[in-house]
């Protein structure tokens, strides 16, 4: 196999959607998969790193992350706000009247629960400190009723640690409403934060039912620490702009897909 432009540009398409598939991938793989070089390889990891679609570690590339540092919830909160307002307007339509809804932390999920305050005979359990404040300080009377985990916060207003994962693992939801950080085919959906992951996990399992929103922007991306897979999801709601073979995964493995 010669390695000219065009080519150079279907092997860093191909090396990005396994990167994208996986979280990861091995030089010694590429060579064998591709038929090329060792240098050839290693060349076009560097392209892709330089356009910061992966990063590079020894022997190979990782997915794009940001694993050791979760941006501030100020931060987040100003980045594709129409495509979440999207999202949560999907995610709210599953809320059922006089139900039990736990809402995890995160801008998107903090769209979803603006949409729940004048939903009637609503409980909503949450971690995600601006949530809280939201739900707190709504002025009508037949609001949410609030309860709220306790624990350390993030630096993503999430309360997370011991005794958020306690009092959770006393609770019985009906549906759980998450975000994440990133979401991939076989790291699933993922956060840098370890104690965030081990308190989503308990929000998962108190939970009848689970439904994750996040934009095209999470695919691909892999944070330090899986928190389920995507076969645990009852429902996944994204935005048109998902790649493809993302789509297709998600059909596959979640028990429903929501395109908004």
């Amino acid at each position: 196999m010669t390695d000219g432009v065009l080519l150079a540009a279907q092997r860093r398409a191909l090396i990005l959607d396994q990167v994208r598939r996986h979280g990861a991938v091995k030089v010694a793989e590429l060579v064998d998969r591709l038929g090329v070089s060792d240098m050839t390889v290693r060349r076009d990891l560097d392209a892709l790193a330089r356009t910061g679609a992966v990063r590079k570690v020894h022997g190979g590339a990782v997915a794009r992350t940001a694993a050791a540092e979760e941006p501030a919830f100020e931060a987040k909160s100003g980045l594709e706000t129409d495509t979440k307002a999207a999202l949560a307007e999907a995610a709210a339509a599953q809320v059922q009247p006089g139900s039990v809804v736990a809402i995890s932390a995160g801008t998107t999920t903090y769209a979803v629960a603006a949409r729940l305050l004048d939903v009637p005979g609503l409980t909503v359990v949450t971690n995600s400190l601006p949530v809280a404040e939201l739900l707190r300080t709504h002025p009508g009377e037949d609001g949410p009723d609030l309860l709220l985990t306790g624990g350390a916060p993030t630096r993503s207003a999430a309360l997370v640690g011991p005794l958020a994962d306690q009092a959770i693992r006393s609770l019985h939801v009906d549906l759980l409403i998450i975000g994440a950080h990133g979401v991939s085919e076989h790291a699933g959906l993922t956060t840098p934060n370890l104690a965030e992951a081990q308190t989503n996990r308990a929000l998962i399992a108190s939970a009848h039912r689970t439904v994750a929103v996040a934009d095209h922007t999470k695919w691909g991306i892999v944070g330090l620490s899986s928190f389920a897979a995507l076969t645990d999801l009852d429902c996944f709601i994204t935005d048109h702009d998902i790649p493809a073979d993302a789509r297709a995964i998600l059909t596959e493995t979640c028990g429903a897909l929501l395109v908004v």
